[in-house]
């Protein structure tokens, strides 16, 4: 499995069987899948669903093995308002919005663009955003192996503002702390700091 891998080539295969179904999903729904303006969309389906999942073919943790490095910094190193897009497992439905990760390192710093990229890799998978938020934290946690991490992650949900309760202003709100960060002072001192414009 490569480490992160841009889906810019697709397996012809996989690309053709998953056009077939777009296909007839089209038809099914009412839609006439040889109309002019249809006749493409089957592919460009199949295209942006195995780019939307692409996470699957890729591993987090050699990402970050690819870029730590011995330092002796230990205080807290957070990057916040990463953004990040997913699909939703139980109706494929888009979730966005944003993540913030704070790490506090124990002899060795990890590469800054590395967490965005796994935050990438794990929102590139049908998701619920309560495994997202524990499968970066837990991620972290265990090949940095630092004093502590923070995940929150702010999202807003289409399936419950395009269908269901159809509610456009709601975001949902998941955290998770290990180590340090489970110690009341330190929780909020990051708390703070994500929810602050720094200049």
């Amino acid at each position: 499995m490569s480490p992160y891998r841009n889906f810019e080539e697709y397996n012809l295969e996989i690309t053709d069987e998953l056009k077939e179904k777009f296909s007839s999903v089209i038809n099914e729904i009412g839609e006439d899948a040889t109309r002019d303006g249809l006749l493409k969309t089957p592919e460009r389906a199949a295209k942006a669903m195995m780019f939307l999942t692409q996470g699957y073919q890729q591993d987090a943790e050699e990402i970050l093995k690819g870029a730590m490095f011995k330092e002796d910094y230990d205080d807290m190193v957070i990057i916040k308002n990463i953004e990040l897009y997913s699909l939703c497992e139980h109706h494929m439905l888009p979730f966005f919005g944003k993540a913030h990760v704070a790490y506090i390192p124990n002899g060795q710093i990890v590469g800054l663009s590395k967490i965005p990229r796994i935050v990438d890799v794990f929102a590139r998978r049908l998701q619920v955003q309560e495994r997202l938020t524990h499968d970066i934290l837990e991620c972290l946690n265990n090949t940095l192996k630092p004093k502590g991490v923070a995940v929150v992650i702010e999202a807003s949900h289409m399936c419950m503002m395009m269908r269901g309760v159809q509610k456009q202003n709601s975001v949902t709100t998941t955290s998770g702390f290990r180590g340090q960060f489970e110690k009341i002072e330190t929780r909020n001192e990051f708390l703070k700091l994500i929810g602050s414009e720094l200049s």
